[in-house]
C-alpha cells in the first residue's frame, strides 16, 4: 500500500509545496532538547523545568547578551510542552508550567526580536508520551499554531507508521500555507526511514520542509559527533546537493557550552557544522555557558560563512592516511571555507599541503583568515606549500578568498 501511494503523494505535493520564503540561510537559534530534555518537575527543580519562565529567561539572554544580533534568533520548545486536549480537541499547554499560554511565549519573543518555535508530533503520542498530531489533527494543530503566532513547527515521527508519516508530512505542509502565517517547517521524516533513497525523496522534502532531521539524535559526547559526521560523509554525494536556500539538511543540536566536549570538541563541532551549512541551534543553558564557549558560538567569522547567501553545503575533500581530512565549503564571491580536521587523539599533528593538492585550479593569489585565530596568512598561491597545526580532535578553519588574478596562466602540471 505505501509504495502505492508516496507516488501519489509525490504529484500532489508539487502543488502543495510549502513555498514560505523562510530560511533562506541556514537558521540559527536556541533549542531547550539537549540541555534540559523533559524535565517536568518545576516543584523540585524550578530554574531548569520545562516551563514559561525558562523560555522567557533564556530569550532575555538571547536578547541582552549579542546571540540575537549576531543571528540566533530562534527560541524553540521542544517535546514536554503538553498538557492535554481542550473540549474542542485543541491543545493546551500545561497549565502550571505555562500559566500565561503559548501565544503570551510568542508574543514576548516577538517583543524581544525574535522568534518562537513549537514542537508536535505526528502520531498518536509524542516521544515522551504527550497528546500527538494525529493525522485528523493536522489540520486543527497548524491553525492553533498559527492562532498563537508560533514561526516555526518541529514535527517528530515517534508513535507513527510510514504510510501516516507519508501521508502526514505533506499533509502539515499544506495546513501550515493555509494559514497565511509563515511557520518554518522542521520535518524529522527522514530520520525514521533511514535518511537515503530510496526510501527518502529529497526532491519531495525540499519542496515540503524548511529543514529535515537525517539521522540520530545527537548525545552530549564526542562520540555522537563523530557518529553523525561519519554518516554525512559517508553519504555527501547523495546529502550535499539537496541542501540549499530554504531547504537544509540537519546533523542536529550544537553541544557547545554543556559538559560532554573538551574545548578542541566544541570548536570543531562548530567548524563542522558551518561547513555543513547546518542549522546552528545551540542546547545549552546560555544563563551560565562560559565566556570560552561563548567565544565559540558568537565567532563573527564563523557566523558570517555559516550566512553565505549562496547557502551551498560543504563537504570532505580529503582523507589523509594521518587521520587528517580536509572540508571545503563554496562561498559568495568566490570565497571558501576551508577545515582542516585532525581524528588523532595523541599530539598536535604538523599537515602540510598546498591549494593544488586541494584541488584548486584557479589562477589567483589568495589570502586566508584563520576563523579562529584571526590570523591573516597572505601571498598563497594554488603551488604554494602551507603547513596548519591541529590539536588533536581539533580545527583549523580557514576563510580562503582571492585578492588578485595572476596575468599569466599557470602551469597546471
Amino acid at each position: 500500500m505505501l509504495l502505492k501511494t508516496v507516488p501519489i503523494l509525490v504529484l500532489v505535493t508539487h502543488v502543495l509545496a510549502l513555498k514560505n520564503g523562510l530560511m533562506q540561510t541556514p537558521p540559527m537559534g536556541w533549542l531547550a532538547w539537549e540541555r534540559f530534555r523533559c524535565n517536568i518537575d518545576c516543584k523540585e527543580d524550578p530554574k531548569n523545568c520545562i516551563s514559561e519562565q525558562l523560555f522567557m529567561e533564556m530569550a532575555d539572554r538571547l536578547a541582552e547578551d549579542g546571540w540575537r544580533d549576531l543571528g540566533y534568533t530562534y527560541l524553540n520548545i521542544d517535546d514536554c510542552w503538553i498538557g492535554e486536549r481542550d473540549e474542542r480537541g485543541n491543545l493546551v499547554a500545561d497549565p502550571r508550567r505555562f500559566p500565561n499560554g503559548i501565544a503570551h511565549l510568542a508574543d514576548y519573543a516577538h517583543s524581544l526580536g525574535l522568534k518562537l518555535g513549537i514542537y508536535a508530533d505526528l502520531g498518536n503520542f509524542t516521544c515522551m508520551g504527550f497528546p500527538g498530531t494525529t493525522l485528523d489533527r493536522v489540520v486543527q494543530d497548524a491553525k492553533t499554531f498559527a492562532k498563537w503566532k508560533v514561526d516555526m513547527l518541529k514535527l517528530d515521527g515517534c508513535y507513527s507508521t510510514p504510510l501516516e508519516r507519508a501521508v502526514g508530512y505533506p499533509k502539515m505542509a499544506a495546513a501550515l500555507n493555509a494559514t497565511g502565517h509563515p511557520i518554518a517547517f522542521s520535518c524529522s521524516w527522514p530520520a525514521y526511514e533511514g535518511g537515503l533513497p530510496p526510501t527518502v525523496n529529497y526532491t519531495l522534502l525540499a519542496d515540503i520542509c524548511n529543514l529535515w532531521r537525517n539521522y540520530d539524535d545527537i548525545q552530549d559526547s564526542w562520540s555522537s559527533v563523530l557518529s553523525i559526521l561519519d554518516w554525512f560523509v559517508e553519504y555527501q554525494d547523495i546529502l550535499q546537493p539537496v541542501a540549499g536556500p530554504g531547504h537544509w539538511n540537519d546533523p542536529d543540536m550544537l553541544l557547545v557550552g554543556n559538559f560532554g566536549l573538551s574545548f578542541e570538541e566544541a570548536q570543531s563541532q562548530m567548524a563542522l557544522w558551518t561547513v555543513l551549512a547546518a542549522p546552528l541551534f545551540m542546547s545549552t543553558d546560555l544563563r551560565t555557558i562560559s565566556a570560552k564557549d561563548m567565544g565559540i558560538l558568537q565567532n563573527p567569522l564563523m557566523i558570517k560563512i555559516h550566512q553565505d547567501p549562496l547557502g551551498i553545503q560543504g563537504r570532505r575533500i580529503v582523507k589523509e592516511k594521518s587521520q587528517i581530512e580536509v572540508f571545503l565549503r563554496p562561498l559568495s564571491q568566490k570565497a571558501s571555507a576551508l577545515v582542516f580536521f585532525s581524528r588523532r587523539t595523541d599530539m598536535p599533528y604538523h599537515y602540510s599541503t598546498s591549494l593544488k593538492w586541494l584541488n584548486f585550479t584557479s589562477a589567483s593569489v589568495y589570502e586566508a583568515q584563520n576563523v579562529y585565530t584571526g590570523e591573516i596568512i597572505s601571498d598563497l598561491h594554488i603551488k604554494t606549500k602551507f603547513t596548519v597545526t591541529i590539536n588533536p580532535s581539533g580545527v583549523v578553519m580557514w576563510y580562503l578568498y582571492p585578492i588578485h588574478y595572476e596575468t599569466e596562466a599557470m602551469d597546471r602540471t
